[in-house]
């Protein structure tokens, strides 16, 4: 079974992630164990600390708003790429990137602006947004108020 819904299985995936932070080094770290061969982009060195020592990837310290380093990160090669830094403009602009000039057919990004959702989209991005999954989630805990029983 493929580890992405829709995916065509493959003995190897490659993935590039942009933001080593909370989401993208967990991410980083549970693809390298799926066996995915993994790239992980962040504007810090200290973010890579965050990475496990069974992670077996590899780092690029750069800005993601520069070609130079999208180059670096070889994304022209990607299965899937995903933006998780906590910029929705950088996310926007790295994405598009990924899709319309590299032509990657998976480019996932975070949006923390609900607002945000439909411009992503319209690009062809799917979309990740940690706002509405808060909200459902709390709506889930919240059952109780809109009469529905569990």
């Amino acid at each position: 079974m493929p580890f992405m819904k829709g995916a065509i299985r493959k003995d190897e995936y490659y993935v590039v992630i942009f933001g080593c932070g909370r989401l993208g080094s967990r991410m980083a770290n549970w693809l390298s164990t799926m066996g995915c061969s993994v790239v992980v982009v962040d504007r810090s060195e200290e973010s890579f600390q965050a990475l496990s020592f069974e992670f077996t990837g590899f780092t690029v310290l750069g800005d993601a708003t520069e070609l130079d380093t999208l180059k670096e990160a070889k994304v022209d090669k990607a299965d899937v790429v995903l933006v998780l830094t906590p910029d929705d403009n950088t996310n926007l602009m790295v994405a598009m990137s990924a899709k319309e000039y590299f032509k990657v057919a998976r480019v996932v990004a975070r949006v923390y602006d609900p607002n945000n959702i439909e411009m992503f989209s319209d690009f062809g991005i799917e979309v990740i947004c940690p706002t509405l999954l808060a909200v459902e989630n709390i709506k889930n805990v919240l059952y109780f108020i809109g009469g529905d029983e569990r």
